[in-house]
């Protein structure tokens, strides 16, 4: 019994003593607040380079807080084999069902775990450098304006007349594709995929003033709206 007491008495001491070269108070506090100030930096390169259609401050705030909990998963496994070998265990056990549906979205939160495994495992000015190098890299790529045909849907609503001077204005676009075409009386929704350049997008004002066009609008698969 008493063996089984000063057993116990040991775990829970090495659980908790932070005394040691390796899990220091000190490396503790550094840890959560590198970790905290590079979490924000990736919030903040975040909503500076944010080009998808709705913005979620919650998801740049969670952005923070992985990085947080990441190093402090990762600052008691560089510490205790033991402990790690228990937490490897038990994590692989959790399942997230929430699906990501922008690219960028995970990046970011992948950024953000790796910088907290670094932070955690103290390499702490790999994660710095690191950070910055790709902070500065997305803030780059989000000014740089590339000339490249990006795709859009034309949607159309006019009159059945007005159906052949649609037509002619079409063939003088570049290559598009039929997507819908919906008659109702004498009315017509079509929609019309294209590839565009921004500089490209100015014909949408003489589609509205042809006889018969009743609205037409330009809309990118990112969620921009050119009426």
């Amino acid at each position: 019994m008493n063996d089984g007491t000063t057993s116990i008495r040991d775990v829970l001491s090495s659980m908790t003593d932070l005394s040691g070269s390796t899990l220091s108070p000190a490396n503790v506090i550094i840890t959560l607040a590198l970790s905290c100030a590079l979490g924000l930096f990736i919030f903040f390169i975040y909503r500076k380079t944010f080009s998808g259609v709705m913005y979620s401050r919650n998801f740049g705030l969670s952005l923070v807080m992985v990085t947080m909990i990441t190093a402090l998963i990762i600052l008691p496994i560089t510490s205790n084999l033991t402990l790690s070998l228990g937490m490897v265990g038990a994590l692989s056990i959790v399942r997230f069902r929430t699906a990501v549906k922008d690219a960028m979205d995970t990046m970011f939160m992948f950024w953000g775990i790796a910088v907290g495994i670094c932070m955690g495992a103290k390499f702490w000015a790999v994660g710095v450098v690191g950070s910055l190098a790709v902070g500065l890299l997305m803030v780059l790529l989000s000014v740089i304006k590339f000339r490249t045909a990006l795709p859009y849907l034309l949607v159309m609503h006019f009159d059945l007349s007005a159906a052949p001077n649609v037509k002619a204005m079409l063939a003088k676009l570049p290559a598009h594709k039929l997507k819908s075409r919906t008659v109702r009386g004498s009315s017509v929704e079509m929609t019309v995929e294209l590839r565009l350049r921004n500089e490209e997008t100015g014909f949408v004002d003489k589609l509205t003033q042809l006889e018969g066009m009743y609205d037409a609008s330009l809309i990118s698969y990112q969620g921009d709206i050119i009426s």
